[in-house]
């Protein structure tokens, strides 16, 4: 094992001296600068297991005696390290050179997303402290750094996984991975990166796209706002300019592009149009430039149908949890978060819920570029919603979730929770759900909310319920209206009724099958309910269940249980290293049916 260790830690030394870092490419593909340095590669750490750290002063350490591959987290078998106990604190270190060119620029040093408190010193200076374990963050280190010197950077990590006071996803409590519980994720999983950004640079945009009125609404917000500088903002179809405004840089201004013979993006044609930033100072002279795109789509709601492009668009989702077998939440590569789309698209599915994690950007650029609708979902498991602590982590987290990603277009819907429920506390958990769904719809009006994925609706666009019922007849009656035309429900309508929304069955199916016994992962290796005896029993059960769904028009779309198995739980498409289970073309003709309803 000790072996296996030493030859790890030199290949990533290898890779690195090299400049081959894992996970190479660009983590923000919507805010490209062509201006940064990846910080992913050999780190040195230690555990803390006693939180005695910084009175032993770590945080001005010059190296841990360990090393590990950053951005693979401790318990995986890529980080070099798999460490599959709970861990409470971690610290990293690694040197950083600030590039002489980098004189007069602001330097950002980014993190793709650290679990869970992360607290950054250079040179035993503090910078900066971020709550929250799935979304990304940055702090402006230009008054530590010196560019063309060299500093030392240390990163602290609090983990505090059982308090109950973290959205922690499908982390499981307990040593052992059990049920739908599965391996932890601790300190930093995705890249980490600097970049240099003129002081007066481009902090952020909003992107709008209106194909109605046929124009892309933009509103910029800048790092110094500046009468005499500008934004530029070109819009091009391939390779050529569609839409060109000049604006000044303030953060009050609104940037509006008419676009002539729209090109909306759909499933069936992911087409994306082009959009550069360029700031200029008075002399025209760009100071800052900024790459990105968007896509020309509507989603939303009439009646109780969902509408894509102002047309009826049937939702065959998949759900999604975005395990690895070596990185646990951290893909291996970016063509593995290609691969899953593609997977998915080959079994005929039209999307996916992401479910219980934040995905990172490079998934949501592959979506978008592939034609893949998403539902953007929380890590919402973990949390105590009677705990004034925990609620505020979830809001301050799930609002830097929404604010990152509400530009990508193949997000059509955005779902705080996952089976929640009041848990006895009638006052408080109606309220927690309802300020979500007013800091949401706040941020980010474009889209609908499903705001308590099967559990106990509150204020909801769409009303989602799950169903494991596994014989396709009785999941039929279970989806027929009562006498009285009332649908079913999780809770039996505890704090709202059904009031026509898009009524989608968001979980069913999780059959359980394991091809042969090498592909057992677990002796608790389970799925729902009892497991059919023959491949051609799966195959009629499967397709028996997806038929009794496309019968009820008051049904308008469903999420499979599951892409690919996860650990133990063996229920998935694909096994959990995305090898086939099935005859995909089988598949395929099972789940890209469409309702037969108009």
């Amino acid at each position: 094992m000790k072996q296996t260790f030493i030859i790890l830690v030199l290949i990533c030394c290898t890779l690195t001296a090299w400049g081959q870092v894992p996970r190479p490419e660009y983590p923000r593909p919507q805010f490209e600068r062509s201006d940064w340095v990846n910080l992913n590669g050999s780190w040195s750490y230690t555990f803390d297991f006693g939180n005695s750290g910084k009175e032993r002063n770590l945080q001005e350490s010059q190296g841990f005696d360990d090393k590990i591959n950053v951005p693979f987290c401790p318990e995986s078998k890529l980080s070099g390290v798999e460490h599959k106990d709970f861990i409470n604190n971690i610290w990293y270190q690694r040197k950083i050179t600030i590039p002489a060119d980098w004189k007069g620029k602001n330097v950002l040093l980014n993190f793709g997303a650290v679990y869970y408190l992360a607290e950054v010193y250079i040179d035993g200076k503090f910078v900066g402290r971020h709550f929250g374990g799935t979304i990304s963050f940055q702090f402006d280190i230009t008054p530590f750094v010196t560019p063309g010197k060299e500093h030392n950077l240390v990163v602290y990590v609090n983990d505090n996984l059982r308090s109950g006071k973290l959205p922690s996803g499908k982390q499981c409590f307990r040593f052992y991975n059990e049920t739908c519980m599965y391996t932890r994720t601790t300190g930093i999983w995705q890249t980490v990166w600097m970049e240099a950004v003129s002081p007066n640079g481009l902090k952020s945009t909003r992107v709008e796209t209106d194909i109605d009125q046929q124009q892309v609404v933009i509103y910029p917000t800048f790092f110094n706002e500046s009468s005499s500088n500008k934004l530029k903002v070109t819009l091009k179809d391939n390779g050529t300019v569609v839409s060109e405004k000049t604006i000044t840089t303030s953060n009050n201004s609104v940037c509006v592009l008419p676009v002539e013979r729209v090109k909306t993006w759909a499933p069936e044609h992911p087409f994306l149009y082009d959009l550069t930033y360029e700031v200029l100072d008075k002399d025209n002279n760009v100071i800052d430039k900024i790459n990105s795109y968007t896509g020309m789509r509507k989603i939303s709601i009439e009646g109780n149908r969902i509408f894509l492009n102002n047309q009826p668009y049937y939702l065959r989702l998949v759900l999604d949890q975005g395990f690895y077998p070596d990185g646990v939440w951290t893909a291996p590569s970016d063509a593995d978060l290609k691969k899953d789309i593609e997977l998915s698209q080959e079994a005929g599915f039209n999307g996916a819920r992401l479910h219980q994690k934040v995905f990172e950007e490079r998934f949501h650029y592959w979506a978008d570029k592939l034609g893949y609708l998403t539902w953007g979902e929380f890590s919402s498991w973990g949390s105590d919603f009677n705990n004034i602590e925990a609620a505020r982590n979830f809001i301050s987290e799930w609002t830097e979730v929404v604010l990152r990603d509400r530009n990508y277009p193949s997000i059509i819907a955005w779902t705080p929770f996952n089976e929640s429920w009041d848990n006895n506390s009638i006052d408080q958990y109606p309220r927690f759900v309802q300020d979500i769904y007013k800091v949401t719809k706040g941020i980010d009006p474009t889209r609908p909310m499903n705001d308590a994925s099967g559990g106990s609706h509150v204020i909801t666009d769409i009303y989602t319920v799950h169903n494991y019922e596994q014989d396709p007849a009785k999941l039929s009656e279970v989806l027929t209206p009562d006498a009285n035309g009332k649908l079913f429900s999780n809770d039996n309508y505890r704090f709202a009724q059904y009031q026509g929304q898009p009524y989608i069955i968001d979980e069913f199916g999780g059959i359980k099958w394991i091809p042969t016994e090498k592909d057992k992962n677990s002796d608790i290796s389970w799925g729902y309910g009892e497991p059919p005896k023959t491949l051609e029993q799966y195959y009629s059960r499967l397709e028996g269940q997806v038929n009794a769904i496309l019968s009820h028009p008051t049904v308008w779309g469903y999420c499979f249980t599951q892409l690919t198995d996860v650990q133990q739980e063996q229920n998935g498409i694909y096994l959990f290293s995305r090898a086939k289970k099935f005859d995909m073309d089988r598949i395929h003709k099972i789940f890209s049916k469409n309702p037969t309803f108009k």
